[in-house]
């Protein structure tokens, strides 16, 4: 299946400032094989090494950082002939290796012709004492799960998908009949790639949804083997919890509905662990939408988001029927979803850095806020096409400089004060920002 960051790879491959490449992101988003494919499509061969369960290449590593030596290892290891400008070198699962990570450095200063790309999931949580980031040394790509136009793509929609990009409202609202059932199938195959390959081959929801909990036990495994007991015991219970807070009506992360007289300080560097190895996303609240807006954000008060929505509905144990043919029990979840599919769509698709607004004594609140160049952009999410917007209205009467934005299955629409957007082409920012 095709990833849209391949184009940047490629970007990057012809840069004339290229410096060594981290692509980031969780485990399991497909990190490996695009770094394969790119090197397959764009360079004579690939030198691959993985780093994981490797104490001869760390070895290599840990003995200096002699690039020519690290050449002739890496070509000792992979059987490939490294040669500056045809060879991609891929340095797989680079976080267990931090003098891997700082040898990006010295490829950088000392062998600059060379291409060389790392993918690492844990980054900035696995790095040792005495090692560090090559910051202002590399070039980074964060890699997420398939966005919604990707699985189109994959699902053999591409016609749909090149309908979302060409922004042609009429249009996009004359095939909604064909894009909402495809969004709902999205909300339950979500798109972690093994996901989407298990439903491709054939065709059955209940292959991603296999696939989908072993992803979360490898989660969970993940979490026990980095961290202490007690750590994870905290972190693990807030990791449990997300479902049960999305599915309140305030999605506000509150310490005391993971357990009677829970702590803050007990579950923050829980929290932290799991944003920083990708698998959630902070959305912070912010107290006012000024420019920039991350300087008005609260560290203490959050929403708790997955880094995907099919991960989401196998937490919940949501049924197929319950997503895809729309089951009236399923009406309360129905939103929660609807804002965790919002949710990684602003991040990996739009590029955009999600908060939220809540007004301390009353019932009001922003389901998100996002900044896009000097515009600050206020987002009410519908999970069908109720177009009620009193939340909305009133933050924009209060806040006039603000642009209103509604995500709904509503066809898209243009009103004095706010625009509607279709669920299914908010990627295509052209058409609210």
């Amino acid at each position: 299946m095709d990833r849209f960051l391949m184009d940047e790879l490629v970007a990057w491959k012809d840069s004339p400032r290229r410096k060594p490449l981290i692509l980031n992101g969780a485990r399991q988003v497909g990190k490996t094989w695009l770094l394969k494919e790119f090197g397959r499509r764009c360079f004579d061969n690939v030198a691959y090494v993985n780093l994981d369960d490797n104490p001869g290449m760390r070895e290599q590593f840990e003995a200096g950082y002699d690039i020519p030596r690290i050449i002739s290892a890496i070509q000792f290891e992979t059987g490939q002939a490294v040669s500056e400008g045809s060879t991609l070198i891929v340095l797989d699962e680079i976080q267990a290796c931090p003098k891997a990570l700082t040898s990006l450095k010295y490829f950088c200063e000392n062998a600059p012709g060379y291409a060389v790309a790392a993918a690492g999931s844990l980054l900035g949580i696995s790095v040792h004492e005495g090692s560090g980031y090559p910051v202002g040394k590399v070039n980074t790509l964060n890699l997420y799960p398939l966005h919604f136009r990707e699985f189109l793509a994959a699902t053999g929609n591409q016609v749909l998908c090149n309908l979302i990009e060409t922004g042609d409202a009429d249009l996009i609202n004359g095939f909604s009949g064909k894009l909402v059932p495809l969004l709902r199938q999205y909300y339950y195959v979500g798109g972690m790639p093994e996901a989407v390959s298990a439903f491709l081959e054939r065709g059955l929801l209940e292959d991603a949804r296999e696939v989908q909990l072993e992803i979360l036990l490898g989660y969970e495994r993940d979490i026990s083997k980095h961290l202490s007991r007690t750590e994870t015991e905290y972190a693990l219970a807030a990791w449990k919890s997300i479902p049960a807070h999305l599915g309140r009506e305030n999605k506000k992360f509150v310490f005391s509905h993971i357990a009677e007289g829970a702590r803050a300080r007990n579950y923050r560097s829980g929290i932290t662990w799991l944003s920083q190895a990708g698998i959630a996303t902070i959305v912070r609240r912010i107290s006012k939408p000024g420019i920039p807006l991350a300087p008005y954000a609260d560290d203490a008060a959050f929403k708790l988001f997955l880094v995907d929505v099919g991960l989401l509905g196998a937490m919940a144990q949501l049924g197929k029927e319950t997503v895809v043919g729309g089951n009236g029990i399923f009406e309360e979840f129905k939103g929660s979803l609807t804002e965790q599919y919002v949710c990684q769509q602003l991040v990996s698709d739009c590029g955009l850095v999600p908060y939220y607004w809540s007004a301390e004594n009353s019932s009001g609140e922003i389901d998100f806020l996002v900044q896009r160049r000097n515009s600050v952009f206020a987002i009410e999410v519908k999970a069908e096409e109720n177009l009620r917007s009193k939340s909305l209205r009133a933050f924009k009467e209060s806040h006039p400089d603000v642009e209103a934005v509604r995500f709904s299955l509503s066809g898209y629409r243009e009103q004095d004060w706010m625009r509607n957007v279709p669920l299914y082409a908010m990627e295509n920012m052209e058409l609210w920002a």
